[in-house]
Formats: C-alpha cells, sequence, structure tokens
C-alpha cells in the first residue's frame, strides 16, 4: 500500500492559533497528544480548529444518539469505505 506524505506540525513546534488549538483538544480529549489524522490540518490552524469543533459536537453534542451509537455508525462507514482509520 502506498502511503501520501503530508507535510504536520508536531506538538512541540506548535505556535500562536495552531499551538491553542493542540492544547484545546488535547484538554477537551484527556491527552497528551495530537491524533496524526487531526495534524493533517495543522498547516492550517483555522480550518483545524473548525473542523475539529465540528466533529466533537457531531460526536459527543446534544442529540438522541449515544456516543456508543454514534460510535458504532462511525465505525461501520468506516468499514463499508475500506478505510482503515
Amino acid at each position: 500500500m502506498i502511503m501520501a506524505w503530508i507535510k504536520t506540525v508536531d506538538e512541540g513546534e506548535a505556535t500562536g492559533d495552531l499551538k491553542e488549538a493542540y492544547d484545546k483538544i488535547m484538554e477537551q480529549r484527556g491527552m497528551d497528544r495530537v491524533a496524526n489524522i487531526l495534524k493533517l490540518h495543522s498547516l492550517n490552524p483555522k480550518a483545524w480548529s473548525l473542523g475539529a469543533d465540528f466533529m466533537w459536537w457531531l460526536m459527543r453534542g446534544e442529540s438522541r444518539l449515544t456516543f456508543a451509537q454514534r460510535e458504532m455508525i462511525a465505525t461501520v462507514t468506516s468499514a463499508v469505505n475500506h478505510c482503515r482509520y
């Protein structure tokens, strides 16, 4: 399998808006690093922040579906699309 290479900015190199976005997502998720899939957007911090906020709202925001149900939908969708992530 061939993988594309996309330049990203690591947590230790982040400054300004990107550092704020990284800090926010790590605090929200109780993690000490940012997932690589989110780092793909690190060269455009505003788009990254908006996208991360939207995804957080989809998965954790008010809904009649539980978090577990949303995770199940995401898992099945990924499987149907042959997504490895």
